[in-house]
């Protein structure tokens, strides 16, 4: 299959994606756990009311965590404990406005169970371990270079 994007060859570079999938849940479950901790340290400056809107405020915070990290490093602090991270269809690092793409996607796919279930086939099957977001927007994970 022949590709019109700089990233990494699956077929001559494949340890790029080596492992990818795996790291992506590991992350996911490391940024959740970061959000939450956000979220949990500003109920209190709601006067404790934050708690009958608890979903909503972390998703609020996630979006803005999710956002303002991939747009700095191209990876939130989950991926870069994972060593992993996104980029566009020319290689390059995301910048803000597609950190903010990225993240509507993911919030999109996350909250339609049949979406969230092709990404995550997609993610599975796919030769650059791409989610749903990722092939829309021609991004992928990749494995970050040894500095």
């Amino acid at each position: 299959m022949t590709y019109h994007s700089d990233l990494p060859d699956p077929n001559y570079q494949a340890a790029f994606y080596e492992g990818v999938t795996a790291k992506r849940l590991i992350a996911f479950g490391i940024d959740f756990l970061v959000i939450l901790a956000m979220t949990l340290v500003l109920v209190p400056f709601t006067f404790f009311t934050a708690i009958f809107f608890f979903p909503v405020l972390m998703a609020i915070v996630g979006f803005f965590y999710r956002v303002l990290t991939i747009a700095g490093k191209s990876s939130t602090w989950g991926m870069r404990v994972m060593a992993i991270e996104l980029r566009d269809r020319d290689g390059a690092r995301f910048d803000g406005s597609k950190a903010a793409l990225h993240t509507i996607g993911f919030y999109i796919s996350f909250a339609v169970f049949p979406l969230q279930i092709l990404s995550i086939l997609l993610m599975l099957l796919s030769e650059r371990r791409q989610g749903l977001t990722d092939h829309v927007l021609g991004s992928a994970m990749i494995n970050r270079r040894a500095a």
